[in-house]
């Protein structure tokens, strides 16, 4: 029987985190982009030092020069594929197949460093996948949705979910993953609907707007004309996407956090597709309107509601839980330099 719901609280606040982001971009820029993984350790610190649960708050313990390797070798690898492609296409393809063959293993090592690097009252996270399922969830399986037009898409993204979660720990108490392809598949046929949907609207919207534009601009043979109708035809499709990303977003937040336990302990996840497509699309509008300095206000907003959106439901008492779930930092002290040196992502 559950204890009362343990809600996650974050305490981060815009102008706060906007003194942060102006200095990490305005460094960033002048060191032509070297003080970006400096820049993302800040921006880590941040977001995990305000992030709370049943009063005490998550920490991030990354270090910039693993980061600055990672990205290194990301953008390395991706230079010379967007280089030879227009020099030497066979070349640039044999390197994104060296891409593709590389990336499951890179992203194993990622994950292990994003997750051993984070800690909830002195306990680490940690990743225990193996690199024969990141070869299988993240290569052949993309693949294999691929060639058959997408319709594995919804059971690659459930195996994903299900290696990340699985293989994911909290000190020596495993995560677990339960929710089933079908409950995926459901969601991308519900979304697909909505697809249909918003681009039937799409179609209607345009022909009643830009009709007599596009009849006077053929007309006329007027480029100008026809550049600003294909402008707004453009922002009609953000909108339209701006409301089926919410909806697809809430509905697999929900789902996988539903589906997830820490040990005995389950989660709940309550997250709004009409509040998020609020959040989402007023956030879009002020970062326009502001040249993008209203970019830190609409993380924090953002990362305020998903996160306050999910509790933790415990099934006993949490200093037990937590006294139960100390690892042995010795042991894996030695593991540390190999496994947990590099970080990928962008």
């Amino acid at each position: 029987m559950h204890t009362e719901g343990l809600n996650i609280r974050f305490t981060g606040k815009g102008g706060e985190y906007f003194r942060i982001w102006i200095v990490n971009l305005l460094l960033t820029v002048l060191t032509l982009g070297i003080y970006s993984a400096w820049a993302k350790v800040r921006r880590m610190q941040y977001f995990h030092r305000n992030t709370w649960l049943n009063e005490s708050n998550f920490d991030y313990h990354g270090t910039p020069i693993a980061i600055l390797k990672g990205r290194l070798i990301a953008i390395g690898m991706f230079a010379a594929y967007n280089v030879m492609i227009n020099f030497k296409p066979l070349i640039g393809l044999a390197i994104l197949l060296v891409i593709a063959i590389v990336m499951p293993f890179l992203l194993v090592k990622s994950f292990r460093f994003r997750l051993y690097n984070t800690s909830y009252r002195g306990l680490r996270f940690g990743f225990t996948g193996s690199f024969k399922g990141a070869y299988l969830n993240f290569l052949l399986l993309p693949v294999a949705s691929l060639f058959t037009l997408y319709l594995l898409a919804p059971f690659t993204h459930r195996q994903i979910k299900a290696y990340q979660h699985n293989n994911s720990r909290f000190g020596q108490t495993a995560f677990s993953f339960d929710a089933g392809a079908g409950q995926f598949y459901l969601i991308y046929f519900l979304t697909f609907l909505w697809f249909l949907l918003a681009g039937a609207l799409l179609g209607v919207g345009a022909y009643f707007i830009f009709n007599h534009a596009i009849v006077e601009a053929a007309q006329e043979n007027n480029r100008q004309m026809f550049m600003y109708i294909g402008i707004g035809v453009y922002l009609l499709f953000i909108i339209a996407m701006l409301l089926l990303v919410p909806y697809f977003t809430s509905r697999i937040q929900n789902l996988v956090w539903n589906n997830t336990r820490l040990g005995m302990h389950e989660f709940e996840s309550n997250l709004g597709a009409m509040k998020l497509f609020w959040i989402s699309i007023s956030n879009f509008l002020l970062i326009i309107f502001t040249l993008g300095l209203f970019k830190p206000f609409a993380d924090v907003r953002m990362a305020r509601y998903r996160l306050q959106s999910i509790r933790m439901m415990p099934a006993g008492d949490m200093d037990t839980f937590l006294a139960a779930s100390k690892q042995d930092d010795g042991a894996m002290g030695s593991e540390t330099a190999e496994m947990f040196d590099i970080d990928i992502a962008l």
